[in-house]
């Protein structure tokens, strides 16, 4: 915003004292990048444009007719255009329990280190990304994973690259890490007594994609990893010391070996207990809540009608345009609501939220000149890079063949402990890849689903080893 209009007043609202950074940004193809999130203070931004202001305040309210704001402390701001770029916040799966802990932002991560510092058994809950990258970066400590799929990492993978990723899991972590030069998360000491309150309402912005790097994740015991993972289940109680020796239940030790079957009763008394929907009860030290997030819509709904999207969100067109005039949306907060293109689907992820926001920025612009504007390319396929369990991770449309319903194929190579790859395919044509481990593969394979082009002549050929796929499509 503040390089197309280098004359107007442009204000950041924010309710945390550092803002992101995108750092590092690499295009890896057409579509795919990768970047770094680093926190800053606001200054950094002040700085290089001096016509952006930033604010350090909540929002109390949303006047959307009088096109106008009421900050937390006191003040209002008139817009002429407003993007909501409030992200989400972690559904914790109880509120108000000290056991209980979310990991969303800076201070959440930093106060789950501390207690792990104390503590020989954890319990996790969930199976999206923080759950995964927590799982396994975790020593030192017994962790009970419970997750309510069939599989881990559900969001990402399908049964085949859960069973490749947890070979992983069981193996011993090797011992090099690459540091990482990148700033750490931090909030200083400064404004202690605003923190509190902040942390209250849980308005940090969320981590970067590599978060736990320089967090030391090491609980008390001597081993390196010992992780059990309890599947298809949900959370069903959760038990206080006192509450469980009244009720008189009775909970299980760590299982020790897969194969034997005798389960045994814990000696052990634990702080906190949790009863899972397979019947288990397993005590812990604490319990990590990692089970998604929903979007942050509160503050703004007050007195205002947006259109909502099933999913919580506030509902934007092809143009980041909310339902109502002059109010954009960015990011977790908002739901993308126009047909989206056949291999393109809406996640939650820091990919997502950067295109979102570069774009919406641009229709902001186009829409006060009275200019018309094209759809960013980015949205005409899904592609994201990650990293899990230290492989490297590409996703790219239709991943999972997620809406192909059955009419479709799969291909896969596999090499153990080395790279899995998946190839969904429909009418000859494919629809979506999910590449783990240094393939190689993601440009050729982004063209082939972008270009459309019809495969079926090429057959298994696609995915042989022996064929060098990459130089004969170049």
């Amino acid at each position: 915003m503040a390089i197309h209009f280098p004359s107007e007043d442009i204000l950041l609202v924010t309710a945390s004292p550092i803002i992101k950074a995108v750092t590092n940004f690499k295009q890896i193809s057409k579509i795919l990048e990768e970047f770094d999130v680093e926190e800053q203070s606001s200054t950094m931004l002040e700085n290089r444009f001096p016509n952006i202001k930033v604010i350090e305040s909540g929002v109390k309210q949303l006047k959307s007719e009088e096109h106008c704001i009421l900050t937390e402390d006191g003040n209002q701001h008139l817009y002429k255009k407003l993007c909501l770029c409030a992200g989400a916040k972690p559904k914790l799966i109880c509120e108000g329990n000290p056991y209980v802990l979310g990991i969303r932002d800076t201070d959440s991560a930093q106060e789950f280190q501390k207690q792990l510092t104390k503590a020989k058994r954890i319990m996790i809950i969930g199976n999206g990304g923080i759950a995964l990258e927590l799982v396994y970066e975790i020593e030192g400590c017994e962790v009970i994973w419970a997750i309510k799929d069939k599989a881990i990492g559900n969001t990402f993978f399908d049964a085949g690259a859960a069973e490749f990723l947890t070979s992983k899991l069981i193996a011993e972590k090797p011992e090099a890490k690459i540091t990482h030069k990148r700033t750490r998360y931090t909030t200083e000491g400064r404004k202690k007594e605003t923190r509190t309150k902040a942390k209250a309402d849980n308005v940090g912005s969320a981590l970067g994609p590599d978060w736990h790097e320089g967090l030391n994740l090491k609980g008390t015991k001597e081993f390196s990893r010992k992780i059990h993972i309890e599947t298809m289940c949900e959370v069903k109680n959760i038990y206080l010391q006192e509450e469980f020796r009244i009720l008189k239940k009775k909970s299980l030790t760590f299982p020790r070996d897969h194969s034997k079957k005798s389960v045994t009763t814990d000696k052990e008394m634990w702080p906190v207990y949790v009863e899972l929907t397979n019947e288990k009860i397993y005590g812990c030290d604490f319990i990590v809540s990692a089970t998604g997030v929903t979007p942050n819509i509160e503050p703004f709904l007050h007195g205002n009608s947006f259109d909502l999207g099933e999913d919580g969100g506030l509902k934007v067109d092809d143009h980041m345009h909310t339902s109502l005039p002059d109010v954009y949306a960015a990011g977790d907060i908002c739901t993308a609501s126009w047909q989206p293109s056949p291999v393109w689907q809406q996640m939650r992820l820091w990919t997502q939220a950067r295109q979102m926001g570069w774009y919406a920025a641009k229709c902001m612009a186009a829409a006060s000149l009275g200019e018309s504007i094209d759809m960013d390319f980015s949205f005409e396929l899904f592609a994201h890079v990650t990293k899990f369990f230290n492989y490297k991770v590409v996703l790219l449309g239709k991943y999972n063949a997620q809406g192909l319903g059955s009419d479709h194929e799969l291909m896969l190579r596999c090499t153990k402990g080395q790279e899995y790859i998946k190839v969904i395919m429909q009418n000859g044509r494919m629809m979506g890849a999910v590449l783990i481990g240094e393939t190689d593969l993601e440009e050729t394979f982004e063209n082939l689903i972008l270009n459309q082009m019809n495969l079926s002549s090429y057959g298994e050929d696609l995915l042989d080893p022996n064929i060098d796929i990459e130089d004969y499509f170049d």
